[in-house]
């Protein structure tokens, strides 16, 4: 019979709650500051991260999950007598993680050749951030319930990621000037003139796509370009950072402009954080463009692709 182990890495910002109720293995990301190394969700929370970021004057460093740390833990889930693990990763085209993560199923079958056949592990690139993958790993607890196959949910899981989009709004250009992700003189030029730029994310990429001036105008816009684009009845998420009355507000304007609530609502970690800032919106949905790609690995011993 079938046993199925669910993983992921904190960038999924899947909740602490969720992480011990569902039985999900997030793995901690770490973050330094300077001289010293902090492991998230460990030497802090989301809130407390907010506070310490306000108050750092640099730019914070956010390291892989490296090929090690992940062989130790496919192995842990080995030894537990799992027969299949799912793992999902943070974007690939942003970090390591998911590479390193496929080294570490070759390693892992290299050093126990008596797993073959017996242990499969699929590692999928989650291709964006929080929800984009943290979503379907939440979902794929109810079809592990209901008896789906590994090779169902991995199926799901993809689906959801490969026509995945985030709309999402930062309400400080602060952060991207200090990782480098805006230019310092269009940051400043941005603020002064009150712009918020409209990103997207799809598909590995983040692009602006539209601006819009002040703060009251952000959320009406992302409810625009949600509505626009989302395939209809279909499940989606709010995404929001220290700013829970921006969260509420855009709830329930969705919610009036939609016809139905959120599935779920995804408060963003350190990870991306120390790249928007603390301050965000967004909506995360299926859009109605399909995307037909494959973007997760499976291991069993032996290289299928």
């Amino acid at each position: 019979m079938a046993k199925i182990k669910l993983m992921t890495d904190a960038a999924s910002d899947i909740s602490p709650e969720y992480e011990k109720e569902l039985g999900i293995t997030v793995i901690p990301f770490k973050v330094a500051m300077g001289d010293k190394t902090y492991v998230s969700g460990v030497d802090f929370d989301n809130e407390k991260f907010y506070k310490m970021l306000d108050e750092y004057d640099g730019i914070p460093i956010t390291s892989q999950i490296t090929a090690f740390e992940y062989e130790e833990l496919f192995t842990e889930v080995y030894n537990d007598g799992y027969t299949d693990l799912i793992n999902a990763t943070i974007n690939s085209r942003g970090s390591a993680t998911y590479n390193n993560a496929c080294m570490a199923a070759d390693n892992f079958f290299e050093n126990h050749p008596e797993a073959k056949g017996k242990f499969n592990i699929y590692n999928i690139d989650g291709e964006g951030y929080t929800g984009t993958y943290g979503f379907p790993l939440i979902q794929a607890c109810s079809k592990i319930k209901k008896g789906c196959s590994a090779q169902e949910i991995v199926q799901y899981i993809e689906d959801w990621i490969r026509n995945c989009v985030i709309y999402f709004a930062m309400y400080t250009l602060k952060y991207a000037r200090k990782s480098g992700r805006i230019p310092s003189a269009a940051a400043f030029v941005g603020e002064v003139m009150g712009l918020r730029p409209i990103m997207r994310i799809h598909d590995h990429e983040i692009k602006t796509h539209t601006k819009v001036r002040g703060d009251k105008a952000v959320i009406p816009k992302i409810i625009e370009l949600a509505a626009d684009e989302i395939i209809p009845k279909t499940p989606y998420c709010v995404v929001y950072g220290s700013d829970i009355k921006a969260r509420d507000e855009l709830a329930k304007a969705i919610t009036k402009k939609l016809g139905y609530p959120p599935s779920e609502f995804f408060q963003i970690g350190a990870a991306i954080a120390i790249n928007a800032g603390p301050a965000v919106a967004g909506v995360i949905f299926k859009s109605r463009t399909p995307v037909i790609k494959h973007s997760s690995r499976m291991s069993s011993g032996i290289r299928l692709f």
